[in-house]
């Protein structure tokens, strides 16, 4: 048994075909990744581009119309509005600046942590929204004044009627609006599906 294993390869070992996703003469840049390569590459290149128009919106922001009359958007419905935020998401909490920043730290360490076991896509995109969400706001409370670990997040997006927020609060909602999504069909992060 032992002896057939070793000649034809089991689903489990490196030495089989489908194990590493291709035969063994390809060269090894032509070989496809394993799939849960494939979707933490794709967690972390979700999280990169939320983390980079994040941050880019709030360096315009910033350099752009903080200091300035708001810009109206669409008519008085939404307008651009530079506000320095020292709470939570949507202006909640300003007494607990401290605190959201070690949630965020924490959230961003656990989606790291996952990433190890993630085989689902759906999940992926999820994680990396709210890690490259986090991250962005998590930016903000290292860098900007008062000072570290207190930093007040720049907000801009102000909808009429509504709490002023940014793009990395929104990455945060969308990621986790995901997740429930992914949960109620019950679709786990390792890729398997289960009915309740």
């Amino acid at each position: 048994m032992a002896e057939a294993e070793s000649v034809i390869g089991t689903p489990d070992s490196p030495d089989s075909p489908d194990a590493a996703g291709a035969d063994e003469t390809a060269a090894p840049e032509e070989r496809p990744q394993p799939k849960g390569k494939r979707r933490i590459v794709a967690l972390f290149a979700v999280a990169v581009l939320a983390y980079l128009l994040d941050l880019g919106s709030k360096m315009l922001v910033v350099a752009k119309l903080e200091g300035h009359e708001p810009i109206e958007v669409i008519g008085d419905l939404l307008r651009f509005e530079a506000i320095r935020n020292p709470g939570a998401a949507f202006g909640m909490g300003e007494a607990f600046t401290i605190i959201f920043t070690v949630i965020a730290a924490v959230v961003i360490a656990v989606i790291i942590r996952l990433a190890r076991k993630l085989y689902s896509l759906p999940w992926a995109i999820a994680l990396g929204l709210l890690l490259g969400g986090a991250l962005g706001n998590l930016t903000d409370r290292i860098f900007r004044s008062p000072g570290v670990f207190e930093g007040a997040v720049v907000d801009f997006i102000a909808p009429k009627g509504f709490a002023v927020f940014n793009l990395a609060d929104s990455a945060i909602v969308c990621g986790g609006i995901l997740i429930v999504l992914l949960s109620f069909r019950g679709l786990d992060p390792d890729g398997t599906v289960h009915k309740d």
